[in-house]
């Protein structure tokens, strides 16, 4: 049995803007995806047990916003890339955060951006760099070398 892991992710989560699913079947994968999510945000710590040893993982905010941008990524070199134009952006990936007149996660101009959740900021944010430069490391690329993307 094949399991196109691309289809799987990104027709699990899905924003309230996207299409709706292309199969029957995957709104059974996108209500396990989105209770691990759940999961991970609800959760501050867990205890993590193996060979006799315990140890206390703490998950973030931050960490759940990669999470999803992972599951809308599933290219590892691109998903690295956007967590870099991120973090010179917005190290915190923070959706309250302003520098000036940019807002949120990806440090967006538009108004209605701030006002959004973490989630679909990362959402506009990837459509945004879509449009403008086809890829995430093309966009990184950009932003090296001009600071601003």
């Amino acid at each position: 049995m094949t399991l196109n892991l691309d289809s799987y992710l990104t027709g699990a989560v899905r924003s309230t803007t996207s299409q709706p699913a292309r199969n029957a079947g995957s709104w059974r994968r996108g209500l396990v995806l989105s209770g691990v999510l759940c999961v991970l945000v609800a959760s501050n710590t867990e205890s993590v047990h193996a060979a006799g040893k315990s140890k206390e993982i703490t998950t973030t905010r931050e960490d759940a916003f990669k999470l999803y941008a992972h599951s809308r990524i599933i290219n590892f070199k691109e998903f690295s890339c956007f967590v870099k134009l991120i973090e010179k952006e917005n190290s915190t990936w923070n959706p309250k955060a302003r520098n000036g007149s940019h807002y949120g996660i990806g440090q967006m101009k538009n108004t209605n951006y701030k006002n959004l959740d973490g989630y679909t900021q990362i959402d506009w944010t990837l459509r945004y760099i879509t449009k403008r430069y086809q890829t995430v490391c093309s966009a990184w690329t950009f932003f090296k070398a001009r600071g601003y993307h």
